[in-house]
């Protein structure tokens, strides 16, 4: 486990994510009792003091025996019901977003929601999953009394304290389009509540979109770097996971770029790291200072982003077509 880095200590666009898994958490009989099982597994991670946490997809009714009708477990978006207060509350009290995923209700529409809690326990987002499957959809097939509404075909994003975010949930990783519209708005991280586990997949998301994926599921917890590569996964000794992403990092195209990377490393030493990934062609560079941010380098040297690369090529295309 990494040492505590105190909020104050860490660099300006260091973000620590937390995320918990719902592996190894029984069925139980009521709903109370699974809130108590993952506000348990929580406090593990409240010593390294998360800018965020992430719990799994609907945590409260999970494995659990109790049957209540889609009515009495929906919360209402605007008026926050039991399993949405009680992770305000944590919110509240360590400083910190979490992104708890419940199943709401809005203008007599159910749906599969995740709610963006702000630091002091206020709502800032809520995401509908756009892809539910089909026993969640057809009602009386998995919920009593009804069945939830498919989300807008364009995921929205949400601005917090330290960036851009956005927010998928679990078979919502099949379809690609959602996770380009969240590139093309800007998204810095993706938090992905889900059921299962979507394994290599989801380091394909990060690899394409570059942005960080802090999954948190039934399965097990991770968190994706914007090159793929996985940060932090949990296992058998430790169901969750916390560790630090820097949004003060971008992907650059090896060529011609690379011409530029032993004058940049010149200058600035070990205040910046240059990784290249060979077979890729493509290298990202990190701040490790907090004087220093990579717009400014790549100003200074004449070097596009990645993703600034593709955009430009992108309305080029377009153009000639």
């Amino acid at each position: 486990m990494k040492e505590m880095v105190k909020r104050e200590n860490r660099l300006p666009r260091e973000v620590w994510i937390a995320c918990i898994s719902l592996k190894n958490l029984w069925p139980v009989d009521k709903i109370d009792m699974r809130i108590k099982d993952i506000l348990e597994r929580m406090e593990s991670v409240y010593s390294l003091e998360p800018d965020v946490i992430v719990i799994p997809e609907t945590y409260n009714i999970s494995w659990v025996k109790e049957k209540k009708t889609l009515e009495e477990i929906a919360e209402d978006e605007t008026n926050p019901g039991p399993a949405t207060s009680v992770m305000a509350e944590v919110a509240r009290n360590h400083n910190c977003y979490v992104v708890c995923p419940v199943v709401t209700k809005k203008d007599g529409h159910f749906y599969n929601s995740s709610i963006l809690l702000d630091r002091n326990g206020k709502i800032s987002g809520v995401y509908h999953k756009i892809h539910p499957v089909d026993t969640e959809i057809i009602p009386e097939k998995y919920y009593k009394g009804g069945g939830v509404t498919p989300g807008d075909l364009k995921p929205p994003v949400f601005k917090t304290d330290f960036g851009t975010v956005g927010m998928q949930i679990c078979m919502d990783g099949y379809w690609h389009e959602n996770w380009r519209s969240l590139w093309r708005d800007g998204a810095e991280i993706v938090f992905f509540p889900s059921q299962g586990p979507f394994g290599d997949l989801l380091n394909h998301r990060a690899w394409m979109n570059h942005y960080y994926i802090a999954s948190a599921t039934g399965e097990d917890a991770r968190i994706i770097d914007i090159s793929g590569d996985t940060i932090a996964s949990d296992g058998e000794f430790a169901r969750w996971v916390c560790a630090p992403v820097n949004l003060e990092k971008k992907l650059i195209h090896i060529w011609p770029q690379v011409r530029r990377f032993d004058d940049i490393q010149k200058k600035y030493g070990r205040k910046i790291r240059i990784k290249i990934y060979h077979p890729e062609n493509w290298a990202s560079i990190e701040s490790l200072h907090p004087d220093v941010k990579v717009n400014d380098i790549l100003r200074e040297f004449d070097l596009p982003s990645f993703d600034e690369q593709l955009r430009e090529a992108t309305e080029i295309q377009d153009k000639y077509r």
